[in-house]
This record gives structure tokens, C-alpha cells and sequence, in this order.
């Protein structure tokens, strides 16, 4: 892929996890949005590097100013959108065989980090920062048990769409034969 489609697919993708942010699914008491959707998909889609970059963007452009946060006060929930689009892309790209259940499972290792950072992130802000104590288990309860059914609905969305969307990817040239994202030969020289 040329560095100009490069930038044309990770502008995409962050416009996507913004528009995504704003795409709310009314689901009592748990905020449900689409964003998780749009960050897995960049990783399974651009690959780790360029997915991470896609998802880094949304977040910088967020932190510039613009209103395309949707969660306060759980902003490592975004920080964990990062490391779990690298853990969803670097698993997806190392897949020998491409099945849903393969994918499925790459989708919701990225999953269980955005999870990790937010609710470590969420615990340590509300208990030491906005001192509105909150203890483990209501913290387990409102960011985790309720909400990581809507997620894992995406994960299995997402690992649906990207095995549809494969021969697609192939025959656009935005991905390889073997189902990796088509990087430039110089990255993929130094990854030999």
C-alpha cells in the first residue's frame, strides 16, 4: 500500500472511531457506542502499526480540543483503544489460518486490555483524583459486567465482518493474499 493510501485508510479509521463515539446504542445504565467497533477493525483491517497510528490520532486530536470524547472521566479507556488495536492487529496479522473463531479471538485479547487500562485508570481517578470513592466490586459491576456484553457483541461483529470483508481486502491490494495488511517493501524488509 503507498504512503498515500496509508494516510487516506488511517484518516478513515479515525474518522470513523469519532463518528463512532457519537453512535449510541441506548442500553440502560452502560453508555453503548460503536467506537470499540471502529478501533478493533482499524487493527484487524490496517494492521497493528497503522490501526495503532489511526486510533493515536483520534485520541491526539481529542486532547487538541476537539468535543469527540464521549466517556469522562475514562479516558484510559482510550489509552487501552491503543494497545488493544496493536494486541488485535499484531494477533490477527500472525493468524496462519483466518477463521472466525481465530479472528474472534484476537478481537477480544484486545478487548480484556482496553478493559484492564479503563478500569485501573477509572479506579485510581475516582478513589485519588475527583475523591468519589469507588470501591472494587461496583467498579467491576458498572465497568465490566455490565458493559462488556455490548463489546463482546462488537468483538463478534467485528470478527464476522472482517472474515466477509477478507476477499475484498485481497482484490483492492489493501491487504496480501495471506490476509496481512499490504505494507510498503521497506517496512516489509525490516520485519524479515
Amino acid at each position: 500500500m503507498s504512503k498515500t493510501k496509508q494516510l487516506v485508510f488511517c484518516s478513515l479509521f479515525t474518522a470513523l472511531i469519532a463518528v463512532g463515539a457519537f453512535i449510541k446504542i441506548p442500553v440502560p445504565v452502560v453508555p453503548f457506542t460503536l467506537q470499540y467497533l471502529f478501533t478493533m477493525l482499524a487493527g484487524l483491517i490496517l494492521g497493528p502499526r497503522l490501526g495503532t497510528i489511526s486510533v493515536t490520532a483520534y485520541m491526539l486530536l481529542g486532547l487538541a480540543g476537539l468535543p469527540i470524547f464521549t466517556l469522562k472521566p475514562s479516558f484510559c479507556y482510550i489509552i487501552g483503544f491503543c494497545i488493544g488495536t496493536y494486541v488485535t492487529g499484531t494477533l490477527a496479522a500472525k493468524l496462519k489460518k483466518r477463521t472466525f473463531a481465530r479472528y474472534l479471538a484476537a478481537n477480544l485479547a484486545g478487548l480484556a486490555v482496553v478493559y484492564a487500562a479503563g478500569m485501573i485508570y477509572y479506579y485510581v481517578i475516582c478513589n485519588y483524583v475527583l475523591n468519589t470513592p469507588i470501591a472494587v466490586g461496583p467498579l467491576f459491576l458498572y465497568c465490566f459486567v455490565l458493559a462488556v456484553p455490548g463489546d463482546t457483541a462488537l468483538s463478534v461483529l467485528g470478527a464476522v465482518l472482517i472474515k466477509r470483508l477478507a476477499p475484498l481486502l485481497e482484490r483492492s491490494g489493501i491487504w496480501t493474499v495471506s490476509g496481512t495488511p499490504n505494507i510498503p517493501q521497506a517496512a516489509t524488509a525490516a520485519r524479515s
